[in-house]
């Protein structure tokens, strides 16, 4: 409980700092972008990105499932985020989820890719999502090809909604994956049966 809240509470202040930021000290909304590739009238622009980023968010997470299954690096990573999974009650996954999409996304997207740029933004969101272990790299670079996707969805809109609802929807499916899944299970499941009867 506490593990989860606190984690929340994280994510919910770096939301609130983004936003007292871009308010403040550039005087502009983060949930919406200056100069969008796309000029839609707002309600246009905000249904468009919030469908799209639904859209976008299952893609990635059946690449995910897809990579998991068949990519080493991808079976190493998940096994290396497995136990911050396994960590959290089902109420913590959709707290984690909701919160860390709001929180980061009103950092990188909306207050540092109109600042800094797309690519630079999404560099950085890599390099934060950093862990211990031969996966570092491997967490980062997924991150930033991620972080890239999002920032595209939010510059082409100029809606936050999109990205944010990519977000929560990858972070809430993959963290139940990787609580529920068990990578062993094919190698123990009824290929080993029919083995253990043949050996019979």
């Amino acid at each position: 409980m506490l593990r989860w809240s606190l984690l929340a509470a994280a994510y919910a202040s770096m939301g609130a700092l983004a936003l007292a930021v871009s308010e403040i000290v550039f005087s502009r909304s983060p949930w919406t972008h200056p100069t969008p590739w796309l000029h839609l009238p707002a309600p246009v622009a905000h249904a468009y990105s919030l469908a799209l980023g639904i859209a976008l968010g299952a893609l990635v997470v059946v690449v995910t499932r897809r990579l998991v299954e068949r990519a080493a690096w991808a079976q190493e990573l998940a096994n290396a985020l497995r136990p911050f999974a396994r960590g959290l009650s089902g109420i913590g996954i959709v707290v984690v989820a909701l919160f860390s999409s709001l929180g980061e996304e009103l950092l990188f997207r909306g207050l540092l890719t109109p600042a800094i740029g797309l690519w630079l933004s999404a560099l950085l969101f890599g390099v934060m999502h950093q862990m211990k272990g031969p996966s570092r790299w491997a967490w980062v670079g997924w991150a930033c090809v991620v972080g890239l996707l999002f920032g595209i969805l939010f510059v082409s809109t100029g809606s936050l909604l999109g990205p944010i609802a990519a977000h929560a929807v990858i972070n809430g499916f993959n963290l139940n994956y990787l609580q529920n899944h068990d990578p062993d299970f094919a190698r123990r499941g009824l290929g080993g049966l029919f083995g253990q009867r043949s050996r019979a």
